[in-house]
């Protein structure tokens, strides 16, 4: 299997603009997410400034940029805006504040007015069965499970992301997520449990060539990786 015989869109998951119009020039990736988690990792200080900068140069892609209020006022009111930049954007809403309370009713409210959005830190079937009941079927939406992370903790997310398909199933418009991918791997497992997106991190970008690689050759790639870094070390017995 390579990338061409992938039929899962792969987002880039990032806050680094040369690497997002790198990726978006290269042809490899079919959208790209960020957060405000990653915008600070990379030194953001002006959230506006860098979300305009990356739409003046990425007009058609689907790019989501998140809420960041804990206030459904507030939040409702940045979703607005960002919903507002550009034709391209998903607003990304988290499934709740920090207090654990649902944020559906906003979610509700944003979608009825046909804002695309892109629900994130979905962990439960019990979430995305909420979230469901909330979009409208009639605009485009995307239902962020973080696969990455439930498996953090010792659970396969495999079945739950097959169930997260089934219950989206009815809503053509709304496409599963597979959220905090780890491997390579993860993009194969996400595909087959019918997810239509993956997001993928830089490095895990850099290993798509590897995507069917021979096994026997990789064994030889790898032998010749000790070799040359045992020689170049000088070492000696």
């Amino acid at each position: 299997m390579d990338r061409k015989s992938l039929k899962i869109k792969i987002f880039a998951d990032g806050a680094n603009i040369n690497d997002m119009i790198e990726a978006y020039k290269s042809k490899i990736v079919d959208g790209f997410t960020t957060n405000p988690t990653l915008m600070k990792k990379a030194g953001l200080t002006d959230y506006e400034k860098f979300a305009k900068d990356v739409l003046a140069q990425i007009k058609d892609r689907s790019i989501s940029f998140e809420v960041f209020s804990d206030d459904f006022t507030d939040m409702e009111r940045q979703a607005r805006k960002i919903g507002a930049w550009a034709k391209n954007v998903h607003v990304k809403i988290p499934i709740t504040n920090t207090k654990g309370q649902s944020s559906c009713p906003l979610i509700k409210k944003l979608a009825a007015e046909n804002i695309p959005l892109n629900v994130t830190a979905i962990l439960t079937l019990d979430q995305v069965k909420e979230v469901a009941a909330s979009l409208n079927p009639k605009v485009s939406s995307i239902v962020s499970v973080f696969a990455g992370r439930i498996a953090d903790t010792g659970v396969d997310p495999v079945p739950m992301m097959k169930e997260c398909a089934k219950i989206l199933k009815s809503l053509p418009l709304a496409e599963l997520l597979w959220a905090s991918s780890r491997e390579v791997y993860n993009i194969i497992q996400a595909e087959e449990c019918g997810c239509k997106i993956i997001t993928v991190t830089p490095d895990i970008l850099k290993k798509l060539s590897m995507l069917g690689k021979n096994l026997k050759e990789l064994s030889l790639d790898t032998v010749k990786l000790f070799y040359d870094d045992g020689q170049k070390a000088g070492y000696k017995i």
